[in-house]
């Protein structure tokens, strides 16, 4: 049996293609939107600005005015998934593990917004972490080692018939030259 490139890449493309339809779609929808949590706010909650200069709030008050917010539902710190202290903006962020987030006053511990952070869930969608531990490293990484493929496999079929070309075109100016492979210069040919 003969091997035939362009029939085999072709195979490959179609059917990695088929093998990551569902994942891929996943990953592009959800990179779509992180592309653009900034200019919405339902994505990510835009950042505040607090008192200027250096936070002087302790890790306690900080924890008080979360819990003054009934929504975010933080009551210990064991409520907190993460602090995120902006300095430059006088703020701390307190993410709530329920997905909400309290902009607190570095400074006075004023609750300067209350809002739902879905960026963070969107990005565990994305990689894939979101549906099961497994599923980021056994559908999400072989998958994106098969869109590598098929990026490899489209290169090939798009410069395919360009190549064609420029063989055929190279051997018709050799063919009305009348001069044969053998007398041709090396670098010609």
């Amino acid at each position: 049996m003969k091997w035939n490139a362009p029939v085999l890449m072709r195979k490959l493309h179609r059917w990695a293609t088929v093998l990551i339809v569902v994942p891929f779609f996943i990953v592009l929808a959800s990179g779509l939107l992180l592309q653009v949590k900034k200019q919405f706010d339902w994505i990510q909650p835009p950042t505040q600005s607090g008192s200027p200069g250096e936070p002087s709030l302790s890790f306690e008050a900080v924890l008080e005015a979360a819990r003054g917010v009934e929504r975010a539902g933080i009551r210990t710190w064991t409520d907190v998934d993460r602090l995120d202290v902006r300095p430059d903006d006088g703020i701390i962020k307190v993410r709530g593990t329920n997905g909400w987030e309290v902009q607190v006053d570095a400074q006075t511990g004023a609750v300067l917004q209350v809002a739902q952070r879905r960026s963070d869930l969107i990005e565990s969608i994305h990689d894939g972490s979101w549906f099961h531990d497994k599923a980021k490293l056994w559908i999400f990484l072989p998958s994106a080692v098969l869109v590598f493929g098929l990026w490899g496999t489209g290169v090939y079929l798009f410069y395919l018939p360009h190549g064609v070309r420029w063989r055929r075109k190279h051997r018709d100016r050799v063919e009305a030259t009348g001069v044969k492979k053998a007398e041709m210069p090396d670098d010609v040919s």
